[in-house]
C-alpha cells in the first residue's frame, strides 16, 4: 500500500521566488523584457518589489522549420528595488492621476556605487501606452551607462497597478500570522476608560 502522505511530503515548495515577467521582443532587436519579485517586509526589513529589465540580446525567427524565441540579456540586467514611496508614484501614474513621475523628473536612487534614474509616464503617441525607462551611471565611471526601456500595454499597466495595490499590504506589514502575546493589561485599561466614561454619562 502506497504512503500518499510520506510521497506529497517529499515535495518541497518554495524552492523558488515567483516573478511577474513581460517579454517584449521586436524583429529590430531593441525590445525589452521585465521581471518583478515581491519581497515582504520582515523583522526590521522593509518591504519591496524587485524590477529588474533586460533588453533584447538576439531576434527570433525560423530555423529549420522550427521556431526561435528571441533571447534577453539578463546577465547584464538593470535592477532596482522599489520602496514603499517609489511604488506609490508608480501607481498614481497607472492609475491616471498624473502623466509621469514627479512632473517628469522621476525617481532616482543613489548608491556608493551606482546613481539610477526611474521614469513612467503615460503616453498617447503614436500609441496608448506607458512607457518605463531605467537609467543606470557608474559613481566612479569604472563602468559603461546603461539604459532600458520597455514600452507597456495599458493592459499590461492595469494587471501591474493591480498586483501593486495587492500587495502594498505586505510590503507594509510582512505576511500576517498569529504571535502569542499578553494582552491583559490593555483590556484592564480599556475596561477602566468605558467605566469612567459610562460613570460621566
Amino acid at each position: 500500500m502506497t504512503n500518499t502522505t510520506n510521497n506529497e511530503a517529499t515535495v518541497v515548495s518554495g524552492g523558488f521566488r515567483p516573478s511577474l515577467a513581460i517579454y517584449h521582443p521586436n524583429g529590430k532587436g531593441t525590445g525589452c523584457a521585465m521581471k518583478m519579485e515581491l519581497h515582504p517586509a520582515h523583522d526590521d526589513i522593509d518591504g519591496s518589489i524587485m524590477m529588474s529589465l533586460a533588453n533584447q540580446k538576439s531576434i527570433g525567427g525560423m530555423t529549420g522549420g522550427a521556431a526561435r524565441f528571441a533571447t534577453f540579456d539578463w546577465e547584464n540586467r538593470i535592477t532596482v528595488k522599489l520602496d514603499f514611496s517609489d511604488i506609490c508614484r508608480m501607481l498614481q501614474v497607472f492609475r491616471g492621476e498624473c502623466e509621469s513621475i514627479e512632473d517628469g523628473k522621476g525617481l532616482f536612487h543613489n548608491s556608493p556605487r551606482y546613481s539610477t534614474k526611474i521614469m513612467l509616464r503615460h503616453m498617447l503617441e503614436p500609441r496608448h501606452a506607458y512607457s518605463l525607462e531605467v537609467y543606470r551611471n557608474s559613481a566612479d565611471r569604472s563602468a559603461p551607462d546603461t539604459h532600458a526601456h520597455i514600452l507597456l500595454t495599458t493592459a499590461e499597466a492595469y494587471g501591474i497597478a493591480m498586483s501593486f495595490e495587492s500587495s502594498i499590504g505586505v510590503i507594509c506589514f510582512g505576511i500576517p500570522k498569529v504571535i502569542p502575546h499578553d494582552v491583559s493589561d490593555y483590556r484592564n485599561k480599556t475596561r477602566a476608560m468605558r467605566n469612567v466614561t459610562a460613570a460621566v454619562a
